[in-house]
């Protein structure tokens, strides 16, 4: 899988001016638009990786582009305000507690401490599940092409409750460390714009097919176990 991820950017004809394309969008984020075409394009990766393609799309039907990424952005920000207001609900509980239940002289009580340590391990492992499922929800997104379908609670936890969709996910992770520490590294003369986005490539490209590859998988499950 690994294998196929970091090659499918480069099986195309057109690659180079593609990657130019993706990491010179990048780079003029700063005007917003191109934010939205970059998004739109990496939900077409993951269309294209769910279909089981092996060559990157190319950079055309820029209006569609434009609209799927404003889809894109809306689905994230609503993933992104699941981890977002428990966090600050637990912050302002915990400000009112240690308001309420501090000695003016020696501070937070011990038990106020580790109640804060546990509010905020609770929050951070929420956060982590999110992470971990969102991917699952974009790619649904992507390849039903409904804004509802990445909130299918149902069909993404079938998903992402496999090992194929864990390893893409892990992969994802990896790759989105390694290429993005070496692109920022090379930032400074740069090239490290086009490794970054050759890295956003590799990962959303994971995040498809690890979804439709564990999908399917729990699909054919079912129906076997059906006779």
């Amino acid at each position: 899988m690994l294998g196929d991820a970091l090659s499918y950017p480069r099986n195309s004809s057109d690659w180079i001016p593609t990657i130019l394309i993706g990491g010179l969008l990048s780079v003029l984020s700063v005007l917003v638009l191109p934010v939205f075409v970059v998004q739109g394009y990496s939900l077409r990766v993951m269309r294209s990786a769910a279909k089981g393609e092996e060559a990157a799309p190319s950079f055309t039907d820029w209006g569609g582009l434009v609209v799927d990424g404003l889809k894109l952005f809306l689905v994230s920000l609503v993933y992104g305000l699941l981890v977002f207001v428990p966090m600050a609900l637990v912050g302002v509980v915990l400000g009112f507690g240690s308001a309420l239940f501090s000695d003016p002289t020696t501070g937070p009580s011990a038990a106020f401490g580790v109640a804060t340590l546990l509010g905020f391990a609770v929050v951070g492992l929420f956060g982590l599940l999110v992470g971990y499922f969102a991917p699952a929800g974009y790619a649904n997104f992507a390849v039903e092409d409904s804004l509802g379908a990445a909130f299918d609670v149902s069909t993404i936890v079938a998903a992402a409750t496999t090992g194929e969709y864990f390893k893409a996910w892990v992969l994802a992770i990896v790759v989105g460390v390694v290429l993005g520490t070496v692109g920022a590294a090379l930032s400074v003369v740069l090239v490290g714009i086009f490794v970054i986005f050759y890295a956003q490539v590799v990962t959303y490209y994971l995040f498809g097919r690890g979804f439709a590859e564990g999908l399917g998988k729990k699909r054919r499950g079912v129906v076997e176990s059906d006779y």
